[in-house]
């Protein structure tokens, strides 16, 4: 256990069983059948939810504002009002078919903590923000993380507006429909620290009986059109040795991309997500195929080390199976290192704690991710069972869901600035 952490703010805890009861209570918007949930983005179920969080954030004693992206903040003050604030929370959106935690866990965790300082009557020397951001999913509207991409100047305030849902809604419209389309700025202010708690979304503490993720980094995205061209033709007349099957030269690819991703083990990851076949008849030799690929690492030169055998991989199967190929990279997104001293605090927490915990690297992207290039950060994970997530199974424990909460808390307090903490 760490000697930095003494006073009776270092006994600290928060009350597992009210931090349960808000995750079920929460959990009943947008509950699906089989017991997940569906709160896409700015959809009037997603306005209930913000609607019951800021509720409960007012009831706590917090002043809540809205930005021009409809991110909303909920500040607890601290003793000094003009101090950056602490910045901790996460998104309330899901996935159509998504799980009771993604998210949401880490909103209301962070509503927890203040629920427990204020039970305590500490009075931190920082202003501590609450705060849920707009579209982390990117379900409804492309890309995922807007609102956070725009706080931290990835894109300009019209772009983020202006992403479109199939239905030809703007985000824009959307929460002008919902009453959430804010007058604040959207970012600009200093932030001293910022504190990002989820699930884990994966299987890697679970399996390793850890607790606690402490999280060091999160990997960098490259995502890839490809087009094969080579002959429509007929499947009955036309001898093996003479066809130009586009099909053939993407499952040749497929199985490169799949030993590219096991290759860079144990971060990397290579996907093909989409493929479609063109003129897709069954009695036709497939002239076109359009797929997709997902490239994935904390090390930018592994990214470029990645990206060149894609391109040489490509080329030379196109050469053997006579077609002509085409790729164009669409997005690349860095990879993200976090804070040092935030890391510290999230492990200095955990060990306070007695928690079993382990340095992770995110696999997922989070908005904390674009928090990072403005403000230090650090993000806290728990486990999930059987490392499911995007899917209305998912599930944590509750005694998972108190430690995560627990060592937020403290890594909190520890930046906020509290009389227990040297």
């Amino acid at each position: 256990m760490t000697d930095r952490f003494t006073g009776r703010e270092a006994a600290l805890r928060v009350d597992g069983e009210r931090l349960w009861a808000s995750l079920e209570r929460m959990a009943q918007i947008g509950a699906t059948a089989k017991g997940g949930v569906c709160r896409l983005a700015l959809s009037e179920i997603d306005k209930d939810g913000r609607d019951l969080f800021v509720q409960w954030t007012q009831e706590a004693g917090c002043a809540v504002r809205v930005d021009q992206m409809g991110n909303i903040f909920a500040r607890r003050a601290g003793k000094r009002a003009d101090a950056a604030p602490i910045l901790t929370g996460s998104h309330a959106d899901s996935q159509p078919t998504g799980g009771r935690y993604d998210g949401i866990y880490g909103v209301l965790g962070a509503l927890e903590i203040v629920r427990a300082l204020n039970d305590a009557q500490i009075e931190t020397e920082r202003p501590i923000d609450i705060v849920v951001w707009t579209n982390e999913e990117g379900s409804r509207f492309a890309p995922a993380m807007i609102a956070s991409g725009v706080f931290a100047g990835v894109y300009p305030l019209e772009y983020g507006l202006s992403r479109t849902a199939t239905d030809g809604t703007t985000i824009g419209e959307a929460l002008r429909q919902i009453g959430y389309a804010g007058t604040e700025p959207v970012g600009g202010y200093p932030v001293h620290a910022a504190f990002e708690l989820h699930i884990e979304q994966g299987a890697i503490l679970e399996r390793g009986g850890h607790t606690i993720g402490v999280v060091t980094a999160g990997q960098g995205q490259r995502w890839y059109e490809v087009t094969l061209t080579g002959v429509d033709a007929h499947a009955g007349t036309t001898p093996m040795e003479l066809r130009h099957d586009a099909l053939v030269g993407a499952a040749r690819m497929i199985e490169f991309i799949d030993s590219l991703g096991r290759r860079h083990s144990p971060h990397g990851r290579a996907t093909v997500g989409m493929i479609n076949a063109r003129p897709n008849s069954r009695n036709t030799v497939p002239g076109e195929c359009f797929f997709t690929i997902e490239c994935r690492h904390p090390e930018a030169s592994v990214l470029d080390s990645m990206d060149a055998s894609l391109r040489e991989a490509l080329a030379d199967i196109a050469t053997r199976t006579g077609l002509e190929a085409r790729i164009e990279q669409i997005f690349d997104y860095a990879p993200v290192a976090f804070d040092p001293a935030c890391v510290n605090a999230v492990r200095e927490a955990a060990q306070l704690l007695d928690l079993p915990h382990a340095d992770i690297v995110s696999g997922a992207g989070h908005d904390a991710c674009y928090v990072a290039r403005v403000a230090p950060t650090g993000m806290v994970f728990i486990p999930c069972v059987d490392g499911l997530s995007h899917n209305e199974g998912e599930a944590i424990t509750p005694q998972w869901a108190e430690a995560g909460a627990n060592v937020l808390l403290h890594a909190v307090l520890a930046s906020a600035g509290a009389a227990g903490y040297r």
